[in-house]
């Protein structure tokens, strides 16, 4: 290309928006565009080529593709952390989405017309359902212990079992947030053991102990541990706070929202109420995981401690807004009237493996003889009960995984399937009844469309 080959702003900007695999406002294509205009001038004058329709491409469709949009998930991880992890109950959904576009009762009494208590109405519903005194919600779970530790240790001594400094995703390592808090880290027993009396030779000049569940991994073999009730009554005898955080939110280890016992999936996972019931002065969990409603921090327990973090300066900064508070009182509502099992991840969780086989037998006959039904697993997923597995099926397509990859996670919407043995499996655990038909055909336009080709 030679300079006088080089197109106006204008021109290039249209022919760029009519190429991108998703819209973006104009205002970021004509800067992409006369950006790329000028690289190519520098590039032709310097005595290389360059085409600045490649050049703007290459910056915008990035971009485009980064936008918020909806995905199908086909993996089978039900609380797939890098698509939002819990999807929420359509009756939390659309509340939320109701009062996004209007008012609502966030911080005033409807019954005097004078200010009131954000969150009161939500705090009701957690006492009732967990057995605690009181409770606050924040923005995440990282949030509240953020808020815990610097509203209960006072810039002092908090005890935690070397085998519970953990990092979870995002390189967020808890070291690094008791140092934010203020709190004074005291690592005690080993990474592999830990015993009560490890926190007995520590503990003179502590201001809490904290107990961190390892939610996304597990250590097994030679392993000690102290539970809940032991650092609980240690705690109560010498005054302190015990701050148990359990991370994953599961309300009940009974989960009497299912009919017939709990999975053996979960065994092993702390529930809110047990952990309640146990004496911890202060239970945090996510709201987004097993719990199954949007993301929030939620700390339940002693009426004195959550009053400390509620008046804490921390506090302000981390507070949920109207519409996710919306939402958290419907999921909970759903629970506190006996329809737990309405939430999707556990209408998920629960999905029988006949209507599953079913569902994957009919779309391995729409894809075709490429297609087989395979008996796989599901996950929990975002750090919930780590290396535990749900049986189910999975259609697993035979060729090029990468090419069939690439074309369902470029669809509209896109899919995103899993990757296994050079192999594509899509696990419909995950996916909504109704794209049963969408992926099928997606899948069987790929294969026929590389059987053109001849690859």
């Amino acid at each position: 290309m030679e300079l006088r080959d080089l197109p106006g702003v204008d021109s290039l900007a249209a022919d760029l928006a009519a190429r991108l695999p998703y819209p973006l406002p104009e205002p970021i294509v004509i800067e992409a565009a006369r950006s790329a205009i000028d690289g190519a001038r520098e590039e032709i004058v310097a005595g290389r080529d360059a085409d600045p329709t490649d050049m703007a491409l290459a910056a915008l469709e990035p971009l485009a593709t980064s936008r918020p949009r909806t995905v199908l998930n086909a993996t089978g991880v039900l609380l797939h952390t890098n698509l939002g992890r819990a999807p929420l109950p359509p009756a939390a959904a659309a509340a939320a989405a109701d009062h996004a576009v209007g008012y609502q009762n966030l911080e005033i009494d409807l019954a005097t017309g004078t200010r009131g208590g954000r969150g009161s109405y939500v705090s009701r519903l957690l006492e009732t359902l967990t057995g605690a005194e009181a409770a606050l919600v924040v923005n995440n779970n990282a949030g509240a212990l953020l808020l815990a530790l610097a509203a209960l240790s006072g810039g002092r001594r908090v005890l935690v079992s070397r085998g519970e400094l953990i990092e979870i995703g995002g390189s967020f390592r808890l070291p690094n947030l008791m140092a934010a808090s203020g709190a004074q880290l005291v690592e005690v027993g080993t990474t592999n053991r830990t015993r009560i009396a490890d926190y007995e030779a520590a503990i003179d000049g502590a201001a809490a102990i904290l107990k961190v569940h390892p939610s996304n991994y597990r250590v097994e073999g030679f392993t000690e541990d102290v539970g809940y009730n032991a650092l609980a009554e240690l705690a109560r005898d010498r005054g302190l706070p015990f701050i148990a955080d359990i991370g994953s939110g599961l309300l009940d280890e009974q989960a009497p929202w299912l009919a017939g016992p709990p999975p053996s999936w979960l065994s092993g996972e702390p529930g809110v109420t047990q952990t309640v019931a146990l004496g911890a002065t202060v239970t945090i969990f996510s709201g987004d995981k097993l719990l199954g409603g949007p993301q929030a921090g939620i700390a339940v327990g002693d009426a004195h401690a959550t009053a400390a973090m509620r008046q804490h300066p921390i506090a302000r900064a981390l507070r949920i807004d109207g519409p996710t508070q919306t939402a958290l009182v419907e999921t909970l509502e759903l629970y506190a009237t006996g329809r737990g099992h309405e939430v999707p991840f556990w209408k998920m969780a629960a999905m029988g493996l006949d209507e599953l086989q079913s569902r994957s037998e009919a779309v391995a006959n729409a894809i075709g003889s490429a297609a087989q039904v395979v008996d796989s697993h599901s996950v929990p997923g975002a750090g919930s009960v780590p290396g535990e597995m749900i049986p189910s099926p999975a259609i697993r397509i035979t060729g090029n995984a990468d090419e069939l990859w690439t074309a369902l996670i470029t669809a509209n919407p896109p899919v995103l399937a899993r990757r296994k043995e050079g192999s594509l499996e899509i696990d419909l655990r995950t996916l909504p009844q109704a794209n049963d038909d969408r992926v099928a055909a997606l899948i069987a336009t790929a294969l026929n469309n590389r059987r053109e080709a001849g690859t």
